[in-house]
Formats: structure tokens, sequence, C-alpha cells
């Protein structure tokens, strides 16, 4: 409903948010049978910018805080349409996930002023065994104690808090190792149904602005992209704890990605 105001009402201790937001499909090709890792590097290219033209356009109404960009590629990972597609979600609050990240990053810049995600790529890179690929200013790793079998993380190695500010040259370079890392996971996995999605920074002109909220983000948050294989189910552990169960080591994960013809 872009047409509503997102109106924040309380209802005893909770709050009712008039629904207000944008939900846009992004089509990533004409072809039907073609998915998003088959398409030539120019191609993916148009469809990054697309995500990235989007999110800046979404972000000049005030009333959206947030812009979520992803992709249910499979039944399994909850694709309703075959055709290829990802989608875009406008919202008039900052999701929750998002939240616990947005404020893990600005502890860490509060106690050390360095970017959280740029003090976990250079210990990654300096570690080594579980980057997956390292080319063009991006890095690939298999998280440290990765939530889901071959789960991969995506992030430019220079500090950049929004997508919405990256240049066509990087969506370029960008391009061609999204398409070679979605080919590593479709030949190691049998082309397995997944999600993607992109985080970035939240719109920092929606209203109503707290004083201090945003005062560190450019500094503190780095934009990223996870990549999430779906080979195993979430159950009723998972669901009550928190906690996920992963039988496959992130090592090995990115050893046979890094070995993968």
């Amino acid at each position: 409903m872009i047409e509503a105001e997102g109106k924040r009402i309380g209802v005893g201790y909770y709050d009712m948010i008039e629904g207000a937001g944008a939900h846009e499909v992004i089509i990533e090709t004409p072809e039907h049978d073609v998915s998003l890792p088959d398409l030539p590097p120019v191609h993916i290219k148009w469809v990054l910018i697309a995500y990235r033209e989007r999110l800046k356009d979404l972000y000049k109404d005030p009333r959206f805080r947030y812009g979520l960009v992803f992709k249910n590629h499979g039944q399994r990972a909850g694709a309703s349409l075959a055709h290829p597609h990802s989608q875009l979600i406008a919202t008039p609050i900052v999701p929750r996930n998002v939240s616990m990240k947005l404020d893990a990053a600005k502890r860490h810049y509060e106690n050390k002023e360095r970017c959280l995600i740029c003090d976990l790529i250079q210990q990654e890179i300096n570690t080594g065994s579980r980057v997956i690929a390292q080319e063009n200013g991006f890095v690939v790793i298999a998280p440290y104690a990765s939530r889901f079998p071959f789960e991969v993380f995506i992030a430019p190695i220079e500090h950049n808090h929004s997508y919405g500010d990256t240049s066509d040259d990087d969506l370029e370079r960008f391009s061609h190792l999204l398409k070679d890392i979605l080919l590593r996971l479709k030949k190691v996995l049998n082309d397995p149904p997944y999600n993607f999605v992109l985080n970035t920074s939240p719109n920092t002109e929606a209203k109503p602005r707290l004083s201090d909220q945003w005062a560190t983000l450019k500094y503190d948050y780095h934009w990223h992209m996870d990549i999430i294989p779906r080979v195993v189910r979430i159950a009723g552990f998972e669901w009550g704890s928190g906690f996920y169960i992963n039988p496959s080591v992130p090592e090995e994960a990115a050893k046979y990605l890094r070995e993968i013809s």
C-alpha cells in the first residue's frame, strides 16, 4: 500500500503500523528457462544496477525506512514464480534482524573506531581457510560458524556502507564474481534452491529521524550479500532455540567451492 501513511498506533503494549510500503518484482531476463548464473556478466550487471536504482528511488520517500532486495530460487526456497526474478520490498520500519546487525556494528565502532565487517573481512583474508575467492575488490567467504551448509558471504573489501553508492564499475566487477559463485554452488550442489539477500544501509532520510541513530552509520556499516543454499530444513530445534544445526564445516565448504572448475 504505497498510498498509506505508515502511521504508528499504540494498542496497549503493542504497536500497530499502517501498511505503507512497496513491493517490486525485478524480472531478470525475458528468457523463461535461463537462471541468473547462466546469464552473461554484462546482463547480471544490469540486474545489479536495477537493484541500486530502485533502492535509490524508493529511499526518496521518507515513509520508507528500509529496502530489502532478495531472490528466492526454487520452490523449496519460496519461489512462487518459475520465471527468473528478484524482489524488492520497502518497509516503514527497519526489520529486527537488520536492526540487530546495525546495533552490533555501531557498538563495535564505538569501542574500536573501526567497521566491524571490515575487521571480519581482514581477519578472514589473513586466516585464508574460509575464503572462497578474492578478486576485483570483492571477497567471498564461508562464514565462521555458518548457519547453513555452503552459506556464502560476499562484500566489497573497501569500506562502503550503502549499496546505493556503489558505482557502475564496481557493479560490473561484482557481476563477474556473483556469476562465478552462483555457478560454483550450482555445480557443487546440483543446482540447489537458494535465497540471497542484499544487506544495505537503512534510509537515513526517513522520518521521524532520531537525533543520533545514524550518526556513525557511514563509518560503522558495510553492505554485503548473503547466499543461503536450501539443502537442509529448519525444524523444531532451530525454531525453539535460535540455534542452527549445520552438518557442513565452513572450511570444508570453502575448499570444495574453491576447487570446483
